[in-house]
């Protein structure tokens, strides 16, 4: 006892020794006021080290690196007490929220505040105010801030998005003028493509926490499952013509957000109310932004049983460090700081009068999330038989702490989200079971949900993500309570009847990996086969687009054939069949003419002026980080003076273009080229000479009159008459022609999430592989105008133009890297068709 007694006494003297030293403001440290100029990362990054160096109070971390292996960064604030026993803090946090064995004690444990700045690169006014907040936390001076930290530990994560932010801050510095031009249409308030708002691969990561499609995300969500603060703030900007946005959020609230989440958002937001009042700012609440799309960093937190929030400051990348705004006032960057500085503090001034309520409804959460979950289905059953997709799921769960088995010892009946009925099911032993009873119930519940139930039909975001659309698995969701029989799925052999000498190896081509597989083998100059219609061997059967690795034509590989390709097969998570025989059961042998050679395709990409940042970064991401296939990016005012000889597919984003089809492009399809269209790209092909996709026209009325009363509308109900005629990312069925290259590896169907009105007529001659038809809606908001157009019109489709061939994608396929069952659709555009 007199051993801890002398350590807590020195710990004391430490502390207050350095209290009783000066500590450098970040106007001292960086050499100008905060406000006068945007800081490189660099600098905010000495910053912190500065303050962590300096205060033993101040814990830093590096949690990750990005793609221009910029820091990620975590600084933990707290007092002398509590700063010596953060892990212990943490782990007592995890057992309030049984993530860890043990009764976790709410006593003496304070609340953690965790406050995020940053996400978008242009909104870079967060990452000037965290330099300020964390001084103010621990300025020797500040006796609020040290009374506060008493019941909280505060977690500031700098900024969440560094390689936009500098893409942004280098712009502004090198284009403003010595004084600041205010005027909102100077060169230094307009960005240059892509802009700063995303991170290097254009996504953003603001959409990003489920899913964690992105290297930045990954890493920040899996430190962020392994606190879980009762409280975590989201910094961002909005236009320059908004004053500041704070809680309460708007409807639709998802319903699984609890009273007392609703409620404390209340309390927050008048907390800020005082101040702003005070201080004569002018804010709003309760209007925009609303709680429903899972992936935010106000709704990941909520559903994860914390208080998330949105704090949106006027700005953003028109801003700069002044601009004139709408009213004739002059917005700063001075400004904009003293608003997000003021919010943070009152979030970690709020957390700390009621950090002993947040604790306890915090553990109240999980605990019936573990005991008596809400909802209607208590159980979801993914059915196995695609062994890829299935780890794919099961990685995304491990990922975001969701917990899982597989089998069960007896069947159920339930919703069916492929039929949309109430059916009988069986349970095999590789079907994935996941109980709702368990801690991270509550955001497995909107992942799985098949419809998500709103109170307001106007939303800031998509309406529907439901995992076994995006994963194109069969699921039943259930009412039974059931528990899967074993933790972990059944092990699938890498190779299955193997023999010596195998003539050749098949893998079915039905998933992600079977693309990184063949990729792979294109890497190590192996030639591939696929067989056009289904081939059964060896007593198993393989579907239109598999695989076919053959010794004949890869003896360069000699006696490390075999292992070279299940090597290859290994690292890509991919499943083969050894055949001892080119003769097959049934279907094509492997000398026939149905057996075609894959060509290793050469692959450009449009980037630029012209192309949606978005769109291209999801295909530059997918090729790059997903594939690893190499991809060249070309600009589209280029292509006049460019060789296309060489290109054997051009991939064209979601876009405006001047002379999309040109007579030069079409020449290349003509001579062999693949010409990719995606989205807005396919409406500008449409209709246009040389290509026989047209535009859909607007059905008239039986009569051909129109109503006369159609435009009488009320001026308050403006936005609900627009969800009529709009799409919030509605699920459609899609009927497939899966003996077309375009869907090998898939059913008769697909799932798309749509997110416009496009569609277009059936084409007279060439391939509508991808259809709606009537009575396609499944799920998500969709205005009643717009679904009655949305059926009998093509979304996929391929037309042979001489020797080439274009490929009509109208639909985001890749939205967001998240919609898995999409990257094989693209893959069989890029890979299987012409081939």
């Amino acid at each position: 006892m007199k051993q801890f007694f002398l350590q807590a006494a020195l710990f004391f003297l430490v502390i207050t020794g350095v209290y009783a030293q000066k500590i450098q403001s970040p106007d001292e440290f960086l050499g100008y006021r905060l406000g006068e100029q945007f800081t490189p990362h660099y600098r905010v990054v000495e910053y912190f080290k500065y303050i962590a160096a300096t205060v033993p109070t101040v814990k830093l971390q590096e949690y990750g690196r990005t793609n221009e292996s910029r820091p990620l960064l975590l600084a933990f604030i707290a007092s002398p007490e509590n700063a010596s026993r953060l892990e212990d803090i943490r782990k007592n946090n995890l057992k309030l929220a049984g993530m860890l064995p043990g009764t976790g004690q709410p006593a003496n444990q304070p609340a953690i505040v965790w406050l995020s700045y940053n996400v978008h690169g242009n909104e870079a006014v967060s990452t000037e105010a965290s330099m300020k907040t964390l001084f103010a936390m621990v300025d020797p001076a500040n006796t609020q801030t040290r009374n506060w930290l008493k019941n909280t530990v505060v977690i500031i994560d700098p900024c969440l998005n560094p390689d936009g932010r500098d893409r942004y801050v280098n712009f502004y510095n090198q284009a403003r003028n010595a004084v600041a031009d205010a005027n909102p249409y100077a060169r230094e308030h307009m960005e240059p493509w892509p802009g700063g708002r995303t991170n290097h691969y254009y996504f953003d990561l603001n959409r990003d926490w489920v899913w964690q499609t992105q290297k930045e995300t990954r890493a920040r969500v899996a430190m962020f499952n392994q606190w879980l603060p009762e409280i975590h703030v989201d910094f961002h900007e909005q236009g320059i013509n908004e004053p500041y946005y704070f809680a309460p959020a708007a409807e639709p609230f998802h319903e699984v957000i609890t009273p007392w989440q609703r409620e404390f958002q209340n309390t927050v937001g008048k907390n800020h109310a005082k101040y702003f009042d005070k201080n004569g700012w002018l804010y709003f609440t309760r209007e925009l932004f609303d709680l429903l799309y899972p992936s935010y960093g106000d709704t990941y937190p909520l559903y994860s049983g914390s208080i998330g929030m949105t704090y949106e400051q006027g700005g953003s990348g028109r801003a700069g460090v002044a601009v004139l705004t709408a009213s004739g006032d002059t917005l700063t960057l001075t400004d904009r700081i003293a608003h997000h500085y003021t919010t943070g503090l009152s979030t970690v001034e709020t957390a700390s009068q009621y950090a002993a309520k947040l604790l306890e409804n915090f553990k109240e959460f999980y605990n019936t999330s573990r005991t008596n979950p809400p909802g209607e289905f208590k159980t979801y059953v993914v059915k196995g038989g695609n062994s890829e997709k299935m780890k794919a799921l099961a990685a995304l769960l491990d990922r975001n702490g969701i917990q899982y088995g597989f089998g069960a010892d007896r069947g159920s009946t339930g919703f069916n989200y492929f039929t949309g009925k109430i059916e009988t099911f069986t349970i095999d032993k590789q079907d994935m079971v996941v109980s709702a009873y368990q801690p991270k119930s509550i955001l497995m519940r909107v992942l799985f949900e098949p419809k998500t139930k709103m109170a307001d039909s106007v939303t800031y975001d998509i309406t529907t993500w439901s995992l076994p659309y995006a994963y194109g698995l069969r699921a039943f969701a259930t009412r039974d309570m059931l528990k899967p029989a074993s933790p972990t799925a059944p092990v699938t052999a890498e190779v299955a009847n193997d023999v010596p000498n195998a003539v050749a190896y098949i893998a079915n081509w039905n998933s992600l990996s079977d693309v990184k597989f063949l990729a792979a083998l294109f890497k190590k100059n192996i030639r591939a086969r696929y067989t056009e219609t289904p081939v059964e061997t060896g007593g198993k059967q393989f579907s239109a687009g598999s695989l076919i690795i053959t010794r004949t034509g890869n003896e360069f590989l000699g006696d490390r054939f075999a292992a070279t390709i299940k090597e290859i097969a290994a690292a890509s998570g991919v499943t083969l069949q050894a055949t001892a025989t080119g003769f097959s059961d049934r279907g094509p042998d492997l000398g026939s003419d149905k057996i075609h050679f894959i060509q290793r395709p050469v692959i450009a990409v449009l980037g630029g002026d012209e192309t949606s940042p978005g769109s291209f970064g999801q295909v530059w991401q997918f090729f790059e980080q997903q594939i690893n296939y190499p991809l060249t990016v070309l600009r589209y005012r280029d292509l006049g003076r460019i060789n296309l000889d060489k290109i054997g597919v051009l991939i064209v984003p979601d876009g405006s273009y001047d002379d999309l089809g040109n007579e030069k492009m079409l020449s290349w399809v003509r001579g062999g080229g693949k010409l990719i269209a995606l989205e807005g790209a396919v409406a500008q092909l449409a209709g246009k000479k040389g290509f026989r996709l047209k535009a859909k026209e607007e059905p008239k009325d039986k009569d051909g009159k129109s109503d006369p009363y159609t435009n009488l509308r009320t001026y308050a109900d403006r936005e609900r008459e627009g969800v009529k005629s709009s799409i919030q990312g509605a699920i459609f069925k899609v009927d497939l022609d899966n003996t077309h290259p375009l869907a090998f590896g898939f059913p008769n169907y697909y799932y798309t999430l749509k997110l416009d009105n496009a569609i277009y007529p059936f084409m007279e001659n060439g391939w509508n592989v991808g259809v709606i038809k009537k009575n396609s809606y499944v799920t998500g908001l969709v205005g009643t105008d717009l679904k009655k157009k949305l059926n009998d019109g093509l979304l996929f489709g391929v037309e042979d133009i001489g020797n080439g061939s274009v490929v009509y994608i109208a639909e985001d396929i890749l939205f967001r890297g998240f919609w898995e069952n999409g990257k094989l659709l693209f893959s069989n555009a890029v890979f299987m068709v012409g081939n």
